[in-house]
Parts: C-alpha cells; structure tokens; sequence
C-alpha cells in the first residue's frame, strides 16, 4: 500500500479586494523567531564581474524580437525592479549574510535553495552545489533552515534524483541548518521540491516513494518527502500514482490551474480526502516584461495590496504551511527582496515608493505573526 505524504501547492492569486492589508494588530513574531511554517523561494544563480567575472542571470533576454539580444548590467539589468544590493553575486558572502538576514526579519523560516548537482548547472553555467555549505553555515547563524529546490537537468530521472538524495544527505543531512519536515506520524523527514517533475513519467518516479519501487526509499536511511509541480487538473492524479507530493509555483493567477486562486478550495479538498497537505504559496506579484514579451500573465504589485490579498485567500483555505514565490526571483517580479527606485538615461525601474525598500519583509513579518493567530484558532 501507497505510503501518503504531503501535497505542496503553490500558487499565487489574482488580486481581490484592493483594500486587503495586513492586520492592525498584527504584531510582529519576537520570541519564536522565524517560522518553519513560512518558507521562501530563493535562487542562487547571480553572478557578478568581482566574484564570476562577468554578470550572470543579470542579463538574459528569453523572448526574440528585443533591440539588443542581452541587457547591459550594472544599469540595464533583466527585472524591472532594481536590488538595493545591486546586480549581486550569489557567492558573495556579505550578500548571503544579508539575505538571510531579510528572511529572519520577514519571520521566514524555511530558505528553499535552488540546486544542481555537482557538475551540473543552468543555461548560464552558474553551478549551486558549491554554495550549499556556506548557505547552511549562514543559515544557523539567523535560526533559519534550509531545504533543497532540484532544478531539471539533462537526464534527470528517478535513478538520478535517487543519487542527488544521497548525495545532498549524505553530504548535508547531520547540519543543524538542514531542513527536516516532521510527518503526521511524528517522523522527522528531509523535504525536496521537484522542478518541472512531470517530465519524469509517474510510473519511473514511483520507484522512489513507493515501498516496492526498484529504488525505494521508505524504511532506509534516504527515506523523503517530495513535492512535484502542479500544472494541469489532470496532475493531481499522476501525483498520486506516482507517490509524489505535489507543488505548482508558476506566479500569475490564471496561468495554470494550480496557480489560480479560485480553485484553490478544491484543490484543498482533494488533499483532504487523500490524506494529503495543501501548501499555498503566494508572491508580491508577476512582472516579467524584462525577459519576454508578452505580457499576458502580467500581475502589478498595486502597492502591497496583490500580497495582502494572496495572503489573505491562502489563509482561507487553512493551511499547514505558507509558501512564497519567491525572495529574490527578480526576472519575473515575484521577490520580497529589499528594492530601490532607480532611473537612468535610458530606464526607469518600478520600485516599493511610497514605502520603504523593506516593504514585503514588513508585510511578511505582520503577516506571519497573524498566520500563526490564525493557526491558534483553527486548533481550538
């Protein structure tokens, strides 16, 4: 019989009512610290000319049909936000300290890492594994944990990912950083987001959750919790047969069916009946004019309210945990991250004005403190 795990949905929603704010008397988490309960979306692939020697993810275009095939960092750079860091390295260690710094004052508890196996890397050729130990070091150091987002790959199937699972355990699993998601059953189990996992088909990946898979990893030392993405309706049940435990994490509401809002109580009633969790992830907005463009999955910030709203519905449906897509994916205009206004000869970026470049950081934290209110409720 099929071991049950949990379901991750995330999907961010359509603005509601343009009044939606955080609580008054919301107040902000002191002495627990972050939650493992919120968690982030955080990518590691930016590159700068002091630590790679050249600008990478700062720059790309995806869609034809640009004047010039790439932006020109440090001015013109592929968001149409500015970072108040900059166009940053990812390897920079005071970069890494004050991310991490950001989540634990947002009460983020949770970093999701993107990751690549060693020796593997995105289009940009910007490997992750090598950042993994000071991701974790500085982790400890804010009370943060850690848990690993794996990228697609070529080749990436279910033997492969089975050798990233011992991999990343073998080499990771005992830091104190290192992420552990306790079961209903009060297991303690390390959790692993799955990429574009319906390029695996169900019945290869069943091999790794199911007990009579070929590589099965209940009842060993690599036992997991996988969450897959959610595009189509129809997933829902590939995700099932294949023992997955689910996520979708596009960022506009309408793009697929898990990322739009108004199905998000069914969805929620399907994990109910199949013993699963349904984890809603919600984001400030989706702007991604400055690397393709169309425009139709366009979602405008409308100065916090688009947040306020998604995570006002995510609480409607009662969830276990939050997610949030994402801290720092500027292509697309999903990050919390910190922002500043900027203007040059030639652009002009959309910045957090009239508030502060700590706006999401200060919502997230109002809001965090309200979820866990919220939580207190719904146990009563």
């Amino acid at each position: 019989m099929r071991r049950r795990r949990a379901l991750l949905l995330a999907a961010l929603l359509v603005p509601g009512s343009a009044g939606t704010r955080a609580p008054r008397s919301a107040r902000a988490p002191a002495a627990g610290g972050p939650s493992c309960d919120l968690r982030a979306f955080r990518y590691a692939w930016y590159g700068s000319p002091r630590f790679e020697g050249r600008y990478r993810h700062w720059d790309p275009r995806v869609s034809a049909g640009f004047p010039r095939g790439r932006h020109r960092p440090p001015d013109d750079i592929s968001s149409s936000f500015y970072p108040a860091l900059g166009p940053y390295s990812s390897r920079d260690p005071a970069v890494l300290d004050e991310h991490t710094g950001q989540l634990r004052a947002a009460a983020i508890g949770v970093l999701v890492l993107s990751w690549y196996p060693p020796g593997l890397a995105d289009d940009n050729r910007e490997p992750s594994d090598s950042l993994v130990p000071s991701t974790l070091d500085t982790a400890h150091r804010y009370a943060v944990k850690v848990a690993f987002h794996i990228q697609p790959y070529k080749g990436r199937d279910d033997r492969t990912v089975h050798e990233n699972i011992k991999y990343i355990m073998d080499k990771f699993g005992s830091h104190t950083a290192f992420y552990m998601y306790k079961t209903s059953t009060s297991k303690s189990l390390p959790l692993f987001y799955i990429y574009d996992s319906y390029l695996t088909p169900a019945e290869s990946w069943a091999n790794l959750p199911m007990p009579s898979g070929s590589h099965s990893l209940p009842n060993t030392a690599y036992d997991a919790v996988f969450m897959a993405l959610l595009v189509e309706e129809g997933h829902k049940h590939d995700i099932l047969s294949a023992g997955y435990d689910g996520t979708t994490y596009f960022a506009s509401n309408g793009f697929s069916f898990g990322s739009s809002h108004q199905n998000w109580k069914a969805i929620k009633a399907f994990c109910d009946s199949n013993n699963l969790i349904f984890i809603p992830s919600v984001g400030p907005g989706y702007i991604d004019t400055s690397i393709r463009l169309n425009n139709r999955n366009t979602q405008n910030t409308v100065n916090g309210k688009y947040y306020g709203t998604a995570l006002q519905a995510a609480l409607m449906v009662r969830p276990e945990i939050i997610s949030i897509t994402s801290f720092n994916k500027w292509h697309e205009g999903t990050q919390i991250e910190k922002a500043v206004a900027k203007k040059t000869l030639t652009h002009l970026y959309l910045d957090y004005l009239p508030h502060q470049p700590s706006m999401y950081l200060g919502l997230t934290r109002r809001w965090a403190e309200h979820f866990s209110e919220e939580k207190e409720q719904w146990l009563m």
